[in-house]
């Protein structure tokens, strides 16, 4: 594996290292700035205890880094469609983006050591990528081609070399669960270490794997679902069913369709239960995901109409 030679950090002089966001800049300020640096977002808010103290401790950081990382905070409050389109369930929520998309988060207090390595971590991969660095953007690329046969066997040899590299889990759990080896995803998940189980990638692959279990149950049923819902387009619950199958299947988009048309229908039944499957589907899709953005949009639309 070759050495990728990077573009090199931001000058330790960029004097807006650290700046308070709104959903106005939100695309400026991060999605646009993160191609030059990775940024750093603190969704935060006034009457949040734990985030008096994690701020602080993610500006010291930043600052320590020089100008290899840049910060954004952004007030839930005053920026609550903002909140909701990123899913912003519970704060201190920090999510790091590089050349526009998320790459990195937590959820919740965590210790400054923790704060430290986040940031560090930010900041090494903007001075310089390693062999290994690389070796996991190419199984990342072919992950995201479908190439699952490619990325597996790029990702197995970097767990080679680091098996406590979290790319390399996250990305064999994926693989295990597109190839239904349910067991397979639920024993790398465990290695897991535990300051990493809030990682926003862990947590959207647990989430990913009970609604591809789920999903799997439902398969064989969907063709009956489908018929119920001829019968009656009332039974919520054949509709649930039949966007977990469609979920499972890769057609998300369907999937989401079923499911926003059952909030539609009647979003109290069974306690919300069709919009607390669709906030699951938008965890296991992504945050910065353009689907889960756009039905997040939908489904506020159906809400608050």
């Amino acid at each position: 594996m070759e050495t990728m030679i990077g573009g090199g950090a931001p000058q330790a002089g960029d004097a807006n290292l650290i700046k308070n966001g709104t959903t106005a800049s939100f695309m400026a300020d991060v999605i646009d700035a993160s191609h030059d640096a990775a940024v750093v977002v603190d969704f935060w808010a006034p009457w949040c205890g734990p985030c008096k103290t994690l701020g602080p401790a993610l500006e010291k950081a930043v600052r320590d880094a020089k100008g290899a990382v840049r910060m954004v905070k952004i007030n839930i409050d005053e920026n609550q469609e903002l909140a909701q389109q990123m899913r912003i369930q519970s704060i201190p929520a920090v999510y790091a983006f590089k050349d526009g998309r998320p790459v990195d988060g937590f959820v919740g207090a965590v210790p400054d050591s923790q704060v430290k390595s986040f940031v560090a971590k930010l900041a090494a991969g903007a001075e310089v990528d390693s062999p290994i660095a690389e070796a996991v953007a190419l199984a990342k690329e072919a992950l995201a081609a479908n190439d699952m046969a490619r990325a597996e066997n790029i990702f197995m040899q970097v767990a080679e070399h680091e098996p406590d590299n979290l790319d390399a889990m996250i990305g064999l759990a994926r693989i295990a669960i597109a190839k239904k080896d349910f067991d397979g995803a639920r024993a790398i998940l465990a290695k897991v270490p535990a300051d990493q189980d809030k990682h926003a990638d862990v947590v959207a692959l647990r989430t990913g794997l009970e609604l591809a279990e789920t999903g799997a149950k439902a398969a064989g049923a969907a063709d009956e679902m489908k018929a119920r819902l001829e019968k009656d387009p009332k039974d919520h619950q054949a509709r649930i069913d039949l966007a977990s199958a469609l979920f499972a299947a890769g057609d998300r988009e369907a999937a989401i369709d079923q499911l926003l048309e059952a909030v539609r229908r009647d979003r109290e039944w069974s306690e919300q239960a069709a919009r607390k499957q669709l906030v699951k589907f938008f965890e296991a899709i992504g945050l910065g995901d353009p689907l889960t953005v756009q039905a997040r949009k939908r489904l506020s639309s159906i809400l608050f109409s």
